[in-house]
């Protein structure tokens, strides 16, 4: 019986065990933090050996695979002794790919791709599609596998997924952006990690296909230098394209398997240029597996965006709040700050990954009337922003920096709660981050 050992007991982990039981594996997860309860309990009910608040190496190190959790870094030290040893270690997307069938749609990509996976869930399970969602969202993919027999899966897939893959192949791939972040993880160096996010066509043939931006220079350019075998279908707003989907007189047009589909920009749920680009992404993806036209474009006017995502959450006193929470780099707060039309009262900070705040400057300066820092250190918010706006205030607890913030917004402003850094400093997370700030105004 192989040993599959499993490091971290999360949800990938939970999941990738689930399944690994399934397949006749002898299974062992150890987590060097704590394990919640819940996923416990699952581990106690699948008659799973668990260890949690430490790594007993020699429980690890004779193993025939391990499944390593995203959130492990490459560089620790128990993970160079396995691969010293020869033991393979791959991520959970790359384990339960082996054990379906399905047609997989894999969406990678700085930003926007939690919104371009709950779109093309939503476009292919309402156009009838048996689709399971998973991966960076939601439940496992594991799990899934395990328990399901979806025909497809839409699955969201971080850069620290891909760099544990080796034979993972989406058929259809969706590579929404790529801007600096998570570069603590690759060696500072912005190569390393547009090569990650590039794995997802690694094992691709020239039956697969590869959407991208092709507004993107770093992906247009990437793709030069290192084609792929994939059938390329890009997308843009910028021009006109002979195949994929680009905007023409405010229509968008879909030109892909000999056939063309064409909506108009007023029917997206959706507001904002990168909410665009999401949709011209799904509906590719969509209509690559055969949903219909009528379909996609119904189910792209009623859909409902993701949480934490530039969510409206009040209007008081004619002041409008917005949850853009999970705006956790830089590139994210740009589109923030492009798509709101009133002053704004900026409420920014956290743990920095290594931010440039170069780029927001136009926009701050000509949006931005004051902003508050939330964050255990704010040094570099105010280096970056102290001259260009008149008034900067530092906070340390969400309640603090709602509360002055609605002191400075006038009747027409925008609160935007969109922080540009990871959560970890004062919140779990940034859903935790996001419903404190909503929990917050609401009080108001």
């Amino acid at each position: 019986m192989k040993r599959l050992v499993i490091l971290g007991g999360g949800e990938s982990g939970v999941g990738t065990a689930i399944l690994g039981k399934k397949q006749g594996y002898e299974v062992f997860v150890s987590d060097k933090g704590k394990i919640k309860e819940k996923y416990r309990n699952v581990l106690e009910h699948f008659d799973i050996d668990w260890e949690a608040e430490r790594h007993t190496e020699a429980k690890i190190l004779n193993a025939d695979l391990v499944m390593k959790s995203p959130g492990i870094p490459d560089m620790v030290p128990l993970v160079k002794a396995l691969r010293e040893k020869g033991i393979p270690v791959i991520s959970e997307i790359e384990f339960a790919s082996k054990y379906t069938d399905a047609t997989l749609i894999g969406i990678t990509g700085s930003n926007g791709k939690t919104t371009t996976t709950m779109l093309t869930n939503h476009l292919l399970k309402e156009g009838g599609a048996n689709v399971g969602m998973a991966g960076n969202i939601g439940d496992s993919y594991a799990k899934m596998v395990a328990e399901n027999n979806f025909d497809f899966y839409v699955l969201e897939i971080s850069s620290f997924q891909l760099d544990g893959i080796v034979g993972f192949k989406p058929h259809i791939a969706i590579l929404t952006n790529i801007t600096p972040d998570h570069l603590d993880r690759y060696d500072y160096k912005f190569e390393n990690y547009v090569a990650s996010k590039f794995r997802i066509a690694q094992n691709q043939t020239e039956d697969d296909f590869l959407i991208y931006d092709a507004d993107d220079p770093v992906i247009v350019e990437w793709l030069e230098k290192h084609p792929v075998k994939s059938k390329l279908l890009p997308f843009s707003i910028a021009r006109e394209l002979d195949e994929g989907a680009y905007l023409k007189n405010n229509n968008i047009i879909l030109n892909s398997t000999n056939e063309t589909l064409k909506m108009t920009k007023e029917t997206l749920a959706l507001e904002g240029k990168h909410n665009l680009k999401n949709s011209m992404a799904a509906m590719t993806a969509a209509k690559l597996v055969g949903i219909r036209k009528a379909s996609i474009r119904e189910s792209i006017a009623n859909f409902q965006g993701a949480p934490h995502r530039l969510e409206n959450v009040l209007k008081i006193h004619h002041v409008q709040y917005i949850n853009d929470s999970k705006a956790t780099n830089v590139n994210s707060v740009f589109y923030a700050l492009d798509s709101v039309k009133t002053p704004i009262v900026w409420i920014v900070g956290g743990q920095d990954k290594g931010n440039d705040y170069k780029e927001l400057m136009p926009l701050v300066r000509e949006k931005v009337k004051a902003i508050v820092c939330l964050g255990l250190d704010n040094e570099k918010i105010k280096d970056a922003f102290g001259n260009v706006v008149d008034l900067m205030v530092e906070t340390f607890a969400m309640e603090e920096a709602v509360k002055v913030a609605y002191k400075i917004a006038e009747r027409g402003d925008t609160v935007l709660l969109s922080p540009a850094c990871a959560s970890f400093d004062l919140f779990q997370n940034y859903e935790d981050r996001g419903d404190q700030f909503k929990a917050a105004v609401k009080t108001l």
